[in-house]
């Protein structure tokens, strides 16, 4: 296409060569042919009068379609599947008489179809793949930063980087998991007919056992170990709509990551990668805006909303078969996809090359490090004989009095210094600092990033150790 039409900017813009691809006209189209043929070795292994030079020809043409004559015939027909049956025709005039036989068109649009998800679920896998391996990195590199943890983007009670990074990687690690039981568990239409009772078989073989084997051998050709048992002319809708869940999962946990950045920039405690010939701002020169993540964002938002549209259509099919289905699956299964490339993409561009300010980490931590560690405080003065009750309604007073003198006058942090004046607290202003020491109050922050990666991490990419090895991507704008 030139530039005088639209097109997606998913496939232009953003998604990888792979994935665009797998999606393309091509791809789809060669894959209706690979049906066609394996259809008619099915027949003819089963007794139909099919000759092996009719398959031969087929074959030598899966890939050679002219999409001009598909085009003209398709705007004189208005049936996609026939003009293509045509067109195939054109190239196979010994094959003419049996390609398509007995099918019907879901028999090449649905199981097509299932065979692209599958191989797609298979890139999406891969990239998963490395941006967990990127943020196992990250994390262990980083397991004994001590940060500000964070509650209601509030400062909380301490964490470490590397700890923070773990929740991104669970999250991950849960769409795996879903990820995989989907992708394992996809059936394939089979070739069942019109209304999926095979009638159009029954009268071609007037044998039940003969029609009972078409859908596996059919399947087994198409690399597939499982077959819907029964359906109506499609295979259930529910399937696009799992198949499209999974991928929203992968954007809510990438878009929370990514809000988890943009936030963090927004600190200065953590920054995504900024190049030398980068432009931030048209206007502000020296702005290094977290473009990455907020197109993460963006495009996340899409997914999420792209699976909605499956799971409409496979809660209003009517009965046996409708086509209010065919021009949405058209859109949202290959966008949903290439929309979720995109978004791996940009995760693992990212994750690779986190920078960590960590000055900016203490200082922003050693500002609020007083009120962290006032539980820390109460402990040991309980410890020097003090009462609970009464010294916690102390630290209660004083931290909001220290907190005005920072909010309100811009004065440096003064608890710990109105604590050492008090003296029911029994403790002097160095056993107070003493308390505060960061590392001490970051629980088993550091040894739960070890144990996660360990435990759960590792044996994940043990099992896929070639995939990451195999595998690079980059951001194309």
């Amino acid at each position: 296409m030139g530039t005088d039409v639209y097109v997606t900017p998913l496939a232009g813009r953003y998604a990888s060569k792979e994935m665009n691809k797998l999606w393309s006209s091509d791809t789809k189209y060669s894959t209706w042919r690979k049906l066609w043929v394996a259809l008619a070795e099915t027949e003819k292994e089963l007794g139909i009068q099919i000759t092996d030079e009719q398959i031969k020809q087929m074959k030598e043409n899966i890939n050679n379609i002219d999409f001009d004559v598909v085009a003209k015939r398709e705007a004189e027909c208005r049936h996609d599947v026939m003009a293509h049956v045509y067109e195939f025709g054109t190239k196979c005039p010994m094959a003419k008489p049996i390609i398509h036989l007995g099918a019907t068109s879901c028999y090449v649009t649905d199981n097509t179809d299932v065979i692209l998800m599958k191989d797609a679920l298979e890139l999406v896998k891969q990239k998963l793949i490395l941006v967990i391996n990127n943020l196992k990195e990250f994390a262990k590199n980083n397991k004994d930063v001590t940060c500000l943890g964070y509650t209601h983007f509030q400062p909380a009670q301490l964490t470490t980087v590397g700890k923070r990074a773990t929740l991104w990687i669970q999250d991950l690690l849960e769409d795996l998991e879903e990820l995989e039981f989907v992708q394992s568990n996809m059936k394939l239409l089979g070739c069942k007919g019109t209304t999926g009772t095979q009638e159009s078989f029954m009268k071609l073989f007037k044998d039940e056992e003969k029609v009972k084997q078409i859908d596996e051998k059919i399947a087994h050709k198409m690399g597939f170990s499982k077959v819907y048992s029964v359906s109506g002319q499609t295979y259930t809708r529910k399937l696009d709509a799992r198949v499209l869940n999974v991928l929203a999962s992968i954007a809510q946990s990438a878009s929370k990551f990514a809000n988890d950045m943009r936030l963090l920039q927004h600190e200065k405690e953590l920054e995504e990668p900024f190049e030398k010939g980068q432009i931030g701002s048209s206007a502000m020169a020296y702005k290094r805006n977290p473009m990455r993540s907020e197109r993460i964002n963006s495009l996340s938002r899409h997914v999420m909303v792209l699976a909605n549209d499956p799971s409409i259509t496979a809660a209003t099919q009517w009965l046996e078969r409708t086509l209010d289905d065919s021009a949405n699956k058209r859109i949202c299964i290959p966008e949903s996809f290439l929309a979720i490339d995109a978004v791996l993409i940009l995760y693992a561009n990212i994750s690779s090359n986190i920078v960590v300010y960590k000055n900016v980490i203490k200082t922003n931590m050693m500002q609020e490090l007083p009120f962290m560690g006032t539980e820390e405080i109460l402990m040991n003065a309980v410890l020097k004989g003090g009462d609970r009750q009464e010294l916690h309604e102390k630290i209660r007073i004083y931290s909001m009095e220290a907190g005005k003198e920072v909010k309100e006058y811009g004065r440096p942090n003064d608890l710990v210094e109105r604590i050492a004046k008090d003296e029911t607290f029994g403790l002097t202003k160095e056993e107070i600092l003493q308390a505060l020491n960061p590392d001490n109050l970051c629980g088993r922050a550091p040894k739960q990033v070890e144990d996660f990666i360990q435990e759960r991490v590792n044996p994940v990419l043990e099992k896929y150790s070639d995939l990451v090895k195999n595998i690079n991507v980059e951001v194309n704008v």
